[in-house]
């Protein structure tokens, strides 16, 4: 058997496959995990080009693609920022917060299969487990979701 941190990583590519597949089934833009991590952080709050490309770990040019890309398709609204004239605050739009809405439930309805395919307790008692183990390694200060490049 695999070590626990392969496992969870190919789960979560396993589910994140899935997740993606239904997306192109009913026909949404051509989303992409770096999408999702940007809806993610932006959930709760506006954020520069340049934070989203820290938080990313990518490039101010590749985060420039991407929020252009959610411009585009309607998910974020760009606003001048009001001491850096340069830069540019990115929000989520009503349609980038109802996407993330649709998004939890389609990860709800996958975590739903994965309890049919392994049981509601085992489902409980691994999210209580990990839920456990952040907060040992974290505590309060939980480093939020973001790729691993």
């Amino acid at each position: 058997m695999e070590p626990v941190p392969m496992l969870l990583v190919m789960a979560y590519r396993a589910m994140g496959d899935q997740f993606h597949d239904r997306l192109r089934q009913i026909g949404l833009e051509p989303l992409r995990p770096a999408h999702g991590y940007v809806f993610r952080f932006l959930k709760a709050k506006r954020a520069t080009t340049v934070d989203i490309g820290q938080h990313l770990g990518v490039t101010k040019q590749a985060a420039a693609k991407i929020v252009n890309e959610l411009d585009e398709w309607g998910y974020v609204l760009r606003e001048p920022h009001p001491t850096d004239k340069r830069a540019q605050y990115v929000t989520l739009t009503t349609k980038g917060r109802d996407y993330l809405k649709f998004a939890d439930n389609l990860w709800s309805d996958l975590e739903g299969e994965m309890a049919d395919a392994i049981g509601k307790p085992t489902v409980d008692a691994i999210k209580t487990g990990l839920t456990a183990y952040l907060q040992h390694v974290h505590g309060d200060d939980q480093p939020g979701i973001r790729p691993v490049w």
